[in-house]
């Protein structure tokens, strides 16, 4: 088990977060700043042709505009880069869930055949870091990265006239009617949980089983409108053919998720929901920017 303690990070919006931070890994402005320096740096990848940067970049709020992500020599991994935002607050990692901790999940990308294809023990020597120092500053760099003050925050903390009429409809739509919420719940927009939504099913089977049965994690909504293309595999290339996909129930299969069903919005409701989604992007910073 491990002993999550509390970090208080001030950022420049004027705001105090609160972060769980592992007893092993307490919170730094320097293990930040390493972090931010590995984060970018290509010696971590065989050929010192890529780095986590790569495929989580800050522009793009931390992924990478790729279907599928894509290593080393162009090697073409299975899943879509997911987005770096407020993975402090996670409980799982990667797609399929299967680890829990940032600190183990950082490291995963520099030994994958598809993408760093580097062991460990080279990374460290090549940056002259033990492997543990790599992972503790990896992990703070990613803790770091928040996104917050968006439209929607400012809306819920009293601000009623910053979102449109539209997004406001959308956002009652998300909440009731379109039963977003059965997964994207809380401040975060995720429940931190696997389902399967369908995505994987095709031509009668499952073409990606994840954590087992076609489940995958709900990612964040936060930023969603800077991080396409969307789903595990990247299938999905706009909000709109995501509310599409929704709208009609999902791929029914075997274990499709009891939530999913059709919802029969209306053009217009559909546009609604699109606008609301766009009011969940906001500012991206790390703690020491």
């Amino acid at each position: 088990m491990i002993l999550l303690l509390a970090a208080t990070i001030t950022i420049p919006l004027g705001l105090d977060l609160y972060l769980p931070v592992p007893e092993g890994n307490p919170l730094t402005t320097e293990k930040i700043e390493l972090g931010r320096r590995l984060f970018s740096d290509r010696r971590l990848s065989r050929d010192s042709s890529v780095s986590c940067s790569s495929c989580h970049d800050p522009e793009r709020a931390f992924s990478d505009g790729r279907a599928i992500a894509v290593g080393i020599q162009g090697r073409q991994g299975r899943r879509n880069s997911p987005a770096l935002i407020n993975r402090a607050y996670g409980r799982l990692f990667f797609w399929d869930g299967r680890i829990s901790t940032l600190e183990e999940q950082v490291l995963k990308p520099i030994q994958d055949p598809n993408e760093m294809d580097l062991p460990l023990l080279d990374a460290a020597a090549r940056v002259s870091l033990a492997p543990d120092e790599i992972s503790r500053a990896l992990a703070s760099y990613v803790r770091s990265i928040l996104s917050g003050d968006s439209p929607f925050d400012r809306f819920v903390n009293g601000d009623r006239t910053v979102l449109t009429p539209e997004q406001q409809a959308g956002l009652q739509l998300f909440r009731g009617k379109a039963n977003c919420v059965a997964c994207h719940v809380g401040p975060n927009f995720t429940d931190e949980r696997l389902h399967n939504t369908g995505i994987a099913w095709r031509d009668g089977r499952l073409q990606d089983t994840g954590a087992g049965a076609g489940n995958f994690k709900t990612p964040t909504l936060r930023e969603i409108a800077r991080t396409a293309p969307y789903m595990h595999d990247g299938s999905l290339a706009s909000l709109d053919d995501v509310i599409e996909y929704y709208d009609r129930g999902g791929n029914r299969n075997p274990d499709l998720d009891s939530e999913l069903r059709p919802i029969h919005l209306s053009p217009t409701e559909k546009q609604y929901i699109v606008a609301f989604l766009r009011s969940v992007s906001g500012t991206i910073y790390g703690a020491t920017q």
